[in-house]
């Protein structure tokens, strides 16, 4: 089982989400299912089977929450301190077709999907940022063709 890089803020985002669904959408889902039960027939019982599902739905998400959390390796993003960029690193880059900077941390594949200024270190830009330092170039493969840009600032807050 591999290790599920992510820092303080990630980490308090699962945490957060997980104790939201343990103690209140696991306890209306039961609640549902019971009021759908007295209802009558389980097998034509529409109410029943969209409950059933959302349990299903709920339960694994708590085991995915839980899994990666007992696998979380937090990366305190404030104590880090290198000219390379590695997780956790806010890089300014230089968009060269767009002609704009853009401003990025790197993060991991849950936190990034909350916040628009965060990319996943597993994204395409995310795995071409990582290693490199303040002025390299770099190219990213995508459909549409590659995309190139410069690094122009990094820093660790």
């Amino acid at each position: 089982m591999s290790d599920c890089p992510m820092t303080l803020f990630g980490k308090k985002l699962l945490e957060t989400e997980l104790n939201q669904l343990i103690r209140v959408e696991r306890e209306d889902i039961k609640q549902a299912i019971a009021e759908a039960r007295e209802l009558g027939d389980l097998k034509e019982n529409a109410e029943y089977a969209a409950a059933k599902e959302r349990q299903s739905i709920i339960e694994g998400r708590i085991m995915d929450l839980q899994s990666k959390l007992a696998r979380a390796r937090v990366i305190d993003v404030n104590s880090l301190n290198s000219n390379k960029i590695v997780f956790g690193a806010t890089v300014k880059i230089f968009d060269q077709q767009k002609e704009i900077e853009l401003t990025y941390q790197i993060v991991g594949e849950d936190e990034a999907i909350h916040d628009p200024k965060k990319i996943s270190y597993n994204s395409p830009l995310g795995k071409s940022l990582i290693g490199r330092e303040v002025g390299d170039e770099i190219t990213v493969k995508a459909p549409k063709g590659d995309l190139i840009y410069e690094v122009l600032d990094l820093n660790y807050n």
